[in-house]
């Protein structure tokens, strides 16, 4: 099959936009012919015969006549691209920027696909936030108070961007809590489930992979087996989510495209619900996702180029 639509990566030397590259390589659909990147312009792009990085240029960008891009950009970084690409290019933006924004899709296909679909503007989900709004949504009408979520991730989450969040050394024999009252990615998930989440969010040496445990209060009893079957059928047809008897690790979720959700578990009086799931950040928590998205936007099956979630990347 001839590849019929053209697409860019901005930020293709981070982290989510390698793993893009790697992901895009095996799409028969799409061809990536600007992959941007300050440090590494001028040099061969991995994966993409023929292909050097281009400058973050985005007069020029805008000019190549794309089909999509993808912003693999820091937060506030990407506003020159959104202000210069017209809108026969979708724009895929795994930023911050525009997940509160009313006027782009949220793109969380398992709980939003009807919006996404067609978009040409779509917001990509944070990592943490689409491990916790997968969890949380089957439960939203049976809400005591607000859940409270406990989060580990690897130090890929804290960017390239030096910091003691990503130094390796720092990070020896140590988990570091940060950012515990008003995270965005608590914000995300208390804006698109429609009630309030409580999140704690920590880093340790890992690389990849994150994992949460969520604490929600219900406002009415139920066993662990009603919780379960839940999820089994509010996940039925989803290929990227795993339903599991045991309690996940982290481990389990590194190097998946998809959430493996488990752990399932209440109190004695029925009304406090435990649930573990285990994501890598890297893949569902950003590429993986971005692929979704991509192919929704662009009329394409949304799982080309995404192996199953079974299949390790």
């Amino acid at each position: 099959m001839s590849k019929s639509f053209a697409v860019g990566i901005v930020g293709a030397r981070g982290y989510a936009g390698a793993e893009l590259l790697s992901l895009m390589e095996d799409h028969p659909e799409v061809q990536v012919v600007y992959a941007g990147s300050r440090e590494l312009a001028g040099e061969p792009v991995p994966h993409v015969e023929g292909l050097t990085f281009g400058s973050l240029d985005a007069e020029g960008v805008s000019r190549l006549g794309l089909d999509a891009i993808f912003l693999a950009l820091p937060d506030g970084v990407g506003k020159q691209f959104v202000s210069s690409l017209g809108s026969d290019s979708a724009i895929i933006d795994i930023s911050f920027d525009h997940r509160l924004d009313a006027g782009w899709a949220y793109g969380l296909p398992e709980l939003f696909r009807g919006k996404i679909a067609g978009s040409n503007r779509i917001a990509n989900p944070g990592c943490y936030a689409t491990a916790m709004q997968l969890v949380i949504a089957p439960f939203v009408d049976d809400l005591a108070s607000a859940p409270a979520v406990f989060g580990v991730s690897g130090y890929s989450g804290a960017g390239t961007t030096k910091s003691p969040k990503n130094d390796p050394e720092n990070l020896t024999d140590n988990l570091i809590p940060y950012r515990l009252v008003g995270h965005n990615h608590e914000k995300e998930a208390t804006h698109h489930l429609g009630t309030a989440v409580r999140f704690m969010p920590h880093v340790h040496p890992a690389f990849r992979g994150l994992i949460v445990t969520a604490h929600i209060p219900l406002n009415r009893p139920l066993s662990a087996e009603s919780a379960q079957q839940r999820f089994v059928e509010r996940y039925a047809h989803e290929p990227l989510i795993e339903i599991v008897d045991d309690t996940p690790e982290l481990r389990d979720g590194s190097g998946i495209p998809g959430v493996v959700i488990g752990g399932i578990e209440t109190s004695a009086d029925g009304r406090n619900l435990v649930v573990v799931a285990a994501e890598d950040n890297l893949l569902k928590g950003a590429a993986v996702q971005a692929v979704q998205n991509l192919n929704l936007s662009l009329g394409i099956d949304e799982f080309t180029a995404i192996p199953k979630s079974t299949d390790s990347l």
